[in-house]
């Protein structure tokens, strides 16, 4: 089943869950095997000081399959307008851990509460050209739910088949021109999606943590 083996591919990250956030010490411990921009653009550079932010990979459950909840950002915010991402933001205070900023940010954003998510694993953390740390908490969801977005940070909130992110014929690596120099990226478009990004180089993370050594999910 699909739902073992996520769990299975997950369960050596769960020791990371719930650690206190400590970015720069964890870049100074793990520069060398952080992910980011840079990943596929060497112009891109580690910023000296980041922020540090949580996202919720939400996997949705369903009896034809599981899929993967996304969100398209509205298009008056000051950063990432419009962009698909996973559900997420920066740290706050209260948060202690990257799990704890997780699930508030999705809540938040889309009315999910902690109690209809099962938090299984975290994905590598990603350094984003806009000077973030981010790390992607990866979280099981049981359908039927219901999604109430904040219409100040959420335009909408849709699914996408697993499947789709599992076809490496699907992992397109593109480029546009940003402030007179071309930047390199990962990109997933899905009908009349376009993922890319930070939010499509989380998604083969999770392809590759998934698809290790074991043929891809159907």
């Amino acid at each position: 089943m699909i739902r073992d083996l996520i769990i299975d591919r997950l369960a050596p990250t769960t020791d990371r869950l719930h650690a206190p956030l400590d970015p720069d010490g964890a870049l100074a411990r793990r520069r060398e095997k952080l992910r980011g921009d840079f990943t596929l653009d060497s112009r891109s550079h580690i910023a000296d000081e980041l922020m540090p932010a949580a996202v919720l990979v939400p996997l949705v459950e369903h009896e034809h399959g599981v899929t993967v909840l996304l969100i398209q950002r509205a298009d008056n915010l000051n950063r990432h307008a419009g962009q698909v991402s996973f559900p997420g933001g920066r740290f706050e205070d209260t948060d202690r851990t990257v799990v704890d900023a997780a699930l508030r940010e999705t809540e938040e954003e889309i009315g999910l509460p902690p109690d209809r998510i099962e938090v299984v694993g975290r994905l590598d953390d990603y350094v984003t050209g806009t000077g973030f740390v981010v790390a992607p908490v990866v979280g099981l969801i049981r359908p039927p739910y219901t999604a109430v977005p904040d219409p100040r940070e959420v335009a909408d909130v849709f699914e996408v088949p697993l499947r789709h992110f599992m076809d490496p014929g699907n992992h397109h690596r593109e480029s546009r021109i940003f402030r007179g120099v071309e930047r390199r990226f990962y990109a997933m478009p899905y009908k009349d999606r376009y993922i890319w990004g930070a939010t499509a180089a989380m998604l083969v993370n999770l392809y590759e943590v998934l698809t290790e050594s074991e043929p891809a999910p159907s």
